[in-house]
């Protein structure tokens, strides 16, 4: 295994971890319109990204089909959702050295979030799947497919950072940490090194304490670092939320 996989394995073992101490996720409520198609489907489908979980997986992947139909408005959103589902299979795919379904998925996937940004260009919530999801996979693709992926992570990134950068500092660790974060990772990746080390130094103003600031004072200190390990997902995706999010509104 080759260093860089090394790293990601290390990091995502400390979010198991932590994500198998947190409560299942119920059955999502898809009639209930007071939740976000994100609320309803994100626990799922990171269940399958960060822990493996094939059967939560493949609940989301059902029930963004469901939510196609029943929220017409969130299409993109939506397809965003689906898209990157289908990258994280095609990365399987690829692991269990499936050559044929590796490409027919990956491609699927990115004619997927191509869709979604002609229905809603510029849209904060597909930018922040597609960009979160290639920012998680792009250094298991193939080398001749990372450059463009990674590209389309940095786009995605710039967008978020439009619509969520002047409001930096009051968001939660974990939110900070993922723009902040996927934004270096996705500079450094396509070579905007001094836009890189700009996020880096505001990781270190707005994420001192947390486990965003050893990494990027070690990317600050060995640039080459940053080559073989990743800033991305560095807190947890946590499992509850959407029971959370249910009993406060139950509660009003």
């Amino acid at each position: 295994m080759n260093t860089l996989k090394v790293t990601i394995v290390i990091s995502l073992l400390a979010i198991f971890a932590v994500a198998s101490q947190t409560p299942q996720s119920p059955e999502p409520p898809l009639e209930d319109k007071r939740l976000t198609i994100h609320t309803l489907v994100r626990e799922d489908i990171f269940a399958g990204f960060l822990q493996n979980d094939m059967t939560r997986l493949a609940r989301g992947e059902k029930n963004v089909e469901q939510l196609l139909e029943k929220r017409p408005g969130s299409k993109a959103e939506l397809l965003a959702w689906k898209a990157g589902a289908t990258v994280y299979r095609a990365v399987r795919a690829l692991e269990e050295k499936r050559q044929d379904e590796f490409k027919q998925k990956y491609q699927q996937a990115m004619d997927i979030f191509a869709e979604a940004n002609k229905l809603m260009p510029g849209n904060g919530g597909v930018a922040a799947v597609e960009g979160g999801t290639l920012v998680l996979f792009a250094d298991q693709l193939p080398k001749e497919l990372r450059a463009a992926a990674w590209e389309r992570a940095y786009s995605a990134f710039q967008i978020l950072w439009k619509y969520q950068g002047a409001g930096i500092e009051k968001m939660p660790t974990h939110f900070k940490g993922e723009l902040l974060g996927g934004l270096a990772q996705s500079a450094l990746r396509t070579g905007r090194k001094e836009e890189a080390n700009q996020y880096l130094d505001k990781i270190l103003a707005v994420l001192g304490g947390t486990p965003y600031e050893p990494v990027a004072k070690r990317w600050k200190a060995d640039p080459k670092s940053a080559e073989s390990s990743t800033i991305a997902c560095m807190t947890c995706h946590e499992g509850g939320r959407l029971s959370a999010k249910l009993t406060a509104l139950n509660t009003k």
